[in-house]
């Protein structure tokens, strides 16, 4: 036993002695050269990213803990960035920090770890920006109905710019300003974020566009990554010109397409969706003119049947202005009269006037007077004459009028007036009872007579007198 424990510490005293520098460094090199690359799939946990732009966090399973890191060069450029609960696969080299003695990874490359987990990454991001109120429907804007400039946010070599514009000619050509971006790739998301907010701010060197237009061919999920990023997401919801979003095929659903202001299913669609069809709206005019013209027409038709109805209820001209007219004649010729009657009037003022100033002899005086009167007196003659002669005239209209409607002159035409003994007219042959006596009236004179009901016509009745009837 003792020549055993003597050559185990002689074996212990020859072993070589390190320091702790030397044997961290040791262990390091050991460790590099024996995981120079390697893929590691784990949870993320304990993310923290550092002032200096480095990102640190763990890598977890249900059994062990690596550290990992992404230095600030290499995080610049991941695809897909860390986020806490993220299962992800790392790919890069193992080395150690002897600082505190432990091992550690240095990420170059981070991948989700399956589609599953690339979905609950998206629906968390999802959730988290509808928090925030990036995909509200209040905040969505109306599409323009015409705009005159579109600007189209794609890749300047697909086939996705010569479809919108293919499309665009056939409905209704428009001014189209490209902004090429990579549409795939490390940089895809910064270029289309960076195209949404130059868009907005152009001024007067180049025309603003009225509509944007954001598009993208199909392809698989980790193909449209760009669009579901975060700051493509804030760019859209943050446009004050109105978006659509054109990205894969009518089954692909991105972020961005819950933050524009429309969802087209492909990029011929959202050609569709920003102009109307040209023909469709000469259509459209031609027949609101055609419309508004057959309106015009009836209203014209309908004024012009109505005022031929009121035309129809109005006096004649002659029987309107019948009475104006009569007024007129009765007022010409009292303004005849009248003024007639003012120089007269006015002479015989002046008259006295100048007998008043001229003092004359009273001889001559009785003898103007004299003048006056005879005067006055040829007047009042001439106008109880003319008075006269005017009454007698209405008096011999009043005659004729008489004459014109009385039974005499029905008389004078060979008919005669049938009265009873009590003065009654007789107007009907059954008002008259046989035996009663008649008066006749004729025109030179009147008769008595009596009427005989069963006698034949000119039979004697016994008196001398012939029967009437």
């Amino acid at each position: 036993m003792s020549e055993t424990a003597e050559s185990s510490a002689g074996r212990l005293v020859n072993l070589p002695e390190y320091s702790v520098t030397e044997l961290s460094a040791a262990l390091k090199r050991t460790v590099e050269e024996g995981f120079p690359f390697v893929r590691v799939r784990g949870e993320v946990s304990g993310l923290k990213a550092a002032a200096s732009g480095h990102i640190y966090f763990d890598l977890k399973d249900d059994k062990a803990v690596l550290n990992a890191i992404v230095w600030k060069p290499t995080a610049r450029l991941l695809k897909v960035r860390p986020e806490p609960g993220l299962e992800v696969i790392c790919m890069g080299r193992v080395t150690t920090y002897p600082g505190s003695s432990r091992y550690q990874l240095i990420v170059e490359q981070v991948e989700l770890a399956g589609l599953g987990a690339l979905m609950a990454m998206l629906e968390e991001r999802k959730k988290r920006l509808t928090a925030e109120g990036l995909f509200d429907g209040a905040r969505k804007k109306p599409l323009p109905f015409l705009p005159e400039v579109i600007g189209v946010i794609t890749s300047p070599t697909g086939a996705v710019i010569r479809d919108i514009m293919h499309r665009l000619n056939a409905r209704f050509p428009r001014r189209v300003l490209l902004w090429p971006v990579a549409v795939q790739g490390e940089k895809a998301a910064a270029e289309i974020a960076a195209a949404i907010t130059g868009f907005n701010a152009m001024g007067a060197a180049f025309p603003r566009p009225d509509l944007l237009i954001v598009a993208r061919g199909g392809g698989s999920i980790e193909d449209l990554m760009a669009f579901n990023e975060e700051a493509v997401v804030r760019a859209a919801a943050a446009s004050k010109i109105p978006l659509i979003s054109a990205v894969g095929h009518e089954t692909d659903t991105t972020l961005i397409d819950f933050a524009s202001d429309m969802r087209a299913p492909t990029p011929t669609a959202a050609a569709e969706l920003a102009v109307p069809v040209l023909a469709d709206l000469n259509a459209a005019l031609a027949d609101f003119s055609r419309r508004a013209r057959n309106c015009f027409d009836k209203g014209v038709s309908d004024r012009k049947r109505h005022l031929v109805q009121l035309a129809r209820v109005l006096p004649k001209p002659e029987q309107l202005f019948a009475i104006p007219s009569q007024r007129l004649d009765r007022a010409a010729e009292r303004i005849g009269l009248g003024l007639a009657r003012n120089l007269q009037i006015h002479r015989a003022r002046l008259v006295k006037a100048e007998a008043l100033l001229r003092p004359r002899p009273i001889a001559t005086r009785i003898g103007n007077a004299r003048e006056r009167i005879a005067n006055l007196g040829a007047r009042a003659q001439r106008c109880e004459s003319a008075y006269l002669a005017k009454e007698r005239g209405k008096l011999e209209s009043l005659m004729r009028i008489l004459d014109g409607i009385s039974y005499k002159a029905v008389l004078e035409r060979g008919f005669a007036l049938v009265r009873s003994a009590d003065g009654k007219i007789r107007r009907r042959a059954g008002e008259i009872k046989a035996g009663e006596a008649l008066h006749l009236v004729f025109a030179d004179g009147e008769k008595s007579a009596h009427a005989e009901g069963g006698a034949p016509r000119g039979k004697k009745t016994g008196a001398d007198q012939g029967s009437l009837f």
